[in-house]
């Protein structure tokens, strides 16, 4: 992906068919679905890729367990569908994950079996292992660093596993493959009316000041949290359409859960499960369940919620993880679709997602997760394409490899296996200048080429983008990332012809976003 070249793109074409507003998870779907589908599609992001919530999830593809106790069968299976297609599309960012849910009670073990049981009944030939009741020794050995007293035993059952934002790369290089255009770093600030409809947008590219007026025949509204400045802009005196969400995680050494199965707690005091995952050789612990007013690019974790996971997690692993032991912590919030019950707490809406279309024709898509965007951005296009009046094209999307489809790679232990079928290009790189070889990070398993690689082929424009999506530096270990923060600035400067300044002001910026991810002592 080439930002220059796309650029000259926008400049150039007249009118779009459809353009996307939102560049997470949702909104890059949607991007894919309508240019695989042969449709002239622009994707405008206000900062970068998966810059929001995209990035910042439990890394889990799943069915979802919490639901399937909430009785919402229909998003279970819709999910649990969406999951096999998932891993079946892109082999080299999804894995299958063992997840073991212990017992403290002596009903606790046939209870969860039997629902897990009916999961992966939902989940037929796409699912990826058989549940199991584990006794006391089975739970023991699974999880030796679980705590042992009252443990009664357990229910062992498959999940899906991915790194969030690399598939966001992933989605926007699709896109790309099929014809689609993409700009990050470039903010739609109003909407084109015509006759009374939606024809269009107003954007700024924020790294070249230069302002458009883009016209298209459908336009969609996937921007997260955010869906309801965008319907503003359409109606100001819309009501509102997200009750946002905000979710934590904490990420700590691998020496916590040592062992290649999570757990997964389905109880917890603020009624949400935790989840305590090995990722990336490390442990991410999570999530809390929030209701915030506000909203913003970069949420904070509230003091309560990390407490709160800290002394949850600590319930349950013998050694208990304190704020000086968690590498990076970081805040998401979930664009949950406003229910029509406003008493309803957070944690019991549903995660279905909403299409709402305007009088004016601008088409909003809210609510959702990262397991469910490819058939989110199906229903989406559909409606696009009929108040477009676009031709009728068939959704190819089921069974479509996402970019760098590859199988017999393992994305668990290979660090480099989220580059699939571009890895070799990338460690060709050496041979071009000897000075890119080498570790960036040995401990996290960063190589300099992967600077360059993010700069010349995925549109990395900051050290930000280079550390925290590009890469996980920043969500694996903060400390690690400022330390790398200042060579990836001397890479990238050179890559792309920017000075000194340029390169200390990066390292500025990055370095204090990424103290916020460091706790300080208690």
């Amino acid at each position: 992906m080439k930002r220059d070249s796309f650029l000259k793109k926008v400049r150039k074409r007249g009118t779009w068919d459809i353009i996307v507003i939102g560049g997470g998870a949702t909104g890059l779907g949607v991007a894919v679905d309508a240019a695989s589908r042969g449709y002239k599609t622009l994707l405008l992001e206000q900062s970068d890729f998966a810059k929001g919530t995209s990035s910042r999830s439990t890394k889990l593809v799943h069915g979802g367990v919490r639901y399937l106790q909430q009785g919402d069968i229909a998003l279970v299976m819709e999910a649990l569908r969406e999951r096999g297609l998932m891993i079946s599309n892109a082999p080299h960012l999804v894995s299958n994950r063992s997840f073991v849910i212990p017992s403290y009670e002596w009903w606790g073990s046939s209870f969860y079996t039997m629902g897990l049981k009916v999961y992966d009944l939902l989940a037929g030939k796409l699912g990826l292992g058989s549940s199991r009741m584990l006794n006391r020794e089975e739970a023991v050995e699974a999880l030796p660093t679980l705590v042992q007293e009252g443990l009664k035993g357990g229910t062992i059952y498959h999940d899906g596993q991915f790194d969030d934002a690399r598939m966001a790369v992933s989605l926007a290089q699709t896109c790309a493959d099929h014809g689609g255009v993409l700009l990050n770093y470039c903010k739609v600030t109003g909407l084109l009316h015509e006759n009374d409809q939606v024809c269009g947008v107003t954007a700024t590219d924020a790294l070249k000041g230069e302002e458009f007026r883009l016209k298209a025949r459908a336009v969609v509204n996937a921007t997260g949290v955010f869906v309801d400045e965008v319907i503003r802009m359409d109606d100001p005196g819309a009501r509102e359409m997200i009750t946002p969400s905000q979710g934590i995680h904490l990420v700590v050494e691998r020496s916590f859960l040592p062992q290649d199965a999570a757990v997964m707690v389905p109880n917890t005091s603020d009624g949400r499960v935790m989840f305590a995952v090995p990722w990336r050789k490390h442990v991410i612990i999570g999530t809390t369940d929030t209701p915030v007013k506000e909203h913003a690019l970069e949420p904070v974790p509230l003091e309560g919620e990390i407490d709160f996971l800290l002394k949850t997690a600590g319930q349950y692993l013998v050694r208990q993880p304190e704020r000086k032991d968690v590498l990076s912590a970081f805040a998401g919030l979930r664009p949950l679709a406003r229910p029509d019950d406003e008493k309803k707490a957070t944690k019991e809406i549903s995660r279905s997602h909403k299409i709402i279309v305007s009088l004016t024709g601008l088409v909003t898509i809210t609510g959702g997760k990262w397991t469910t965007y490819r058939k989110m951005a199906e229903d989406v296009v559909e409606k696009a394409a009929i108040l477009g009046g676009l031709p009728e094209r068939e959704c190819i999307t089921r069974h479509m490899p996402i970019h760098g489809f590859r199988t017999g790679v393992d994305p668990v232990e290979d660090a480099l296996a989220c580059y699939g079928s571009d890895r070799e290009d990338l460690l060709a790189l050496t041979d071009e200048n000897p000075v890119w070889g080498g570790w960036l990070s040995r401990e996290l398993e960063i190589l300099r080429a992967q600077v360059i690689w993010a700069v010349r082929e995925e549109m990395a424009e900051t050290v930000e983008d280079v550390l925290a999506r590009r890469t996980r530096a920043l969500f694996l270990d903060a400390r690690e990332s400022i330390r790398m923060a200042r060579e990836t600035a001397i890479l990238m400067a050179r890559e792309k012809g920017k000075n000194k300044e340029w390169e200390e002001r990066q390292v500025a910026e990055f370095t204090a976003l990424a103290r916020q991810y460091i706790l300080t002592p208690g």
